[in-house]
């Protein structure tokens, strides 16, 4: 299975594995599935940080290739998607990850409830 990781998904990876259930550490550490961070979720970092609401002290790219996740690049198609979306969610980093997910055949990880509004695989 293709997962890709909302952005609390992967810091809670990064500093809390706790908050993760044993489902979704499964899924997270099995070899048989291929990990994904949208580069949407580094920018939705990067801003946030940019305006003092978290701090990142680390290389956001550098740690989800070293867990093994690949980066996904927001493309043309992700946007195409994004536009025809109903206005479920209103936040525009979540809904441009449910557009890649629907794109390129991901299912999303995510406790976000508004997810399921969306024709993605959750888990």
């Amino acid at each position: 299975m293709k997962i890709l990781a909302d952005t609390h998904i992967y810091l809670w990876m990064l500093s809390d594995p706790g908050k993760l259930s044993d489902i979704r550490r499964y899924e997270l550490e099995s070899p048989a599935n291929e990990l994904f961070l949208s580069a949407m979720s580094i920018a939705e970092l990067m801003i946030k940080q940019s305006i003092g609401k978290i701090t990142i002290a680390f290389d956001p790219v550098e740690m989800a290739e070293k867990m093994g996740m690949a980066i996904l690049d927001f493309s043309g198609k992700d946007a195409l998607t994004l536009g025809q979306l109903p206005l479920h969610h209103k936040d525009p980093f979540d809904r441009m990850l449910i557009a890649q997910a629907l794109t390129n055949g991901l299912a999303v990880m995510s406790n976000d409830r508004k997810f399921q509004q969306y024709d993605c695989k959750l888990i």
